[in-house]
């Protein structure tokens, strides 16, 4: 199963991209399912709960959170409960992992090697995160081979998302999970089971749609 754990739509109010044009999209290019991961907010995301999915898609809600230290993926929370210090900018980052792992949900480090807004080196020094973001779509190569490199001396799970705030960045990168997920309980179980993988687009054995 194919899903793209990091997008954005213009509810993360850094774009004017359309949250339906994007999952008509990723079903055209033959993704499962695709998780928001607006910035800063969960409640960014409630509209999406609104939209009409077409039958036999997925799409979850994260959060992309921005920490003292980078941002962090956060996914299984369902509301802004987490965020018990009123403000979305420079949390602290130990403290953010603390309160959402406290909630049942799991940390998980975007782009870490992105060179600005990312751990660095500093996913090192953290033994609570998840897992590790290994295939970021906007990112190069080189910043993606350090975060596999990361992931592999750390033993975490790999994962991959587009980081998508345009629709022709969908696909670029996304997990391939060895199981079925339909909820984002099932999302954050195979995650924490290192059950998941991040790969490059396209997406495997997927005859595109035109």
């Amino acid at each position: 199963m194919f899903i793209d754990l990091h997008c954005h739509s213009k509810f993360s109010k850094d774009n004017q991209l359309d949250p339906m044009e994007l999952v008509l999209e990723a079903i055209r290019l033959g993704l499962d399912g695709i998780c928001f991961t607006e910035h800063h907010s969960y409640s960014c995301s409630d509209p999406i709960d609104l939209m009409e999915i077409p039958k036999g898609f997925f799409v979850f809600r994260g959060v992309e959170v921005s920490t003292d230290l980078g941002h962090l993926l956060i996914y299984g929370v369902r509301s802004d409960s987490w965020n018990v210090w009123g403000r979305y900018e420079r949390l602290r980052l130990n403290e953010v992992m603390h309160s959402v792992h406290s909630l049942g949900g799991i940390c998980i480090p975007a782009h870490p090697f992105r060179g600005w807004e990312s751990l660095g080196t500093a996913v090192y020094d953290f033994e609570s995160l998840d897992a590790i973001e290994t295939h970021n779509g906007v990112n190069g190569a080189i910043q993606n081979n350090k975060a596999m490199e990361a992931a592999r001396k750390l033993k975490l799970t790999s994962t991959g998302g587009s980081d998508s705030h345009l629709v022709e960045q969908a696909g670029r990168a996304f997990t391939e999970f060895e199981n079925p997920i339909r909820t984002i309980d099932e999302l954050v179980v195979e995650i924490k089971q290192g059950r998941c993988r991040g790969l490059y687009g396209p997406v495997p054995d997927k005859v595109l749609m035109r």
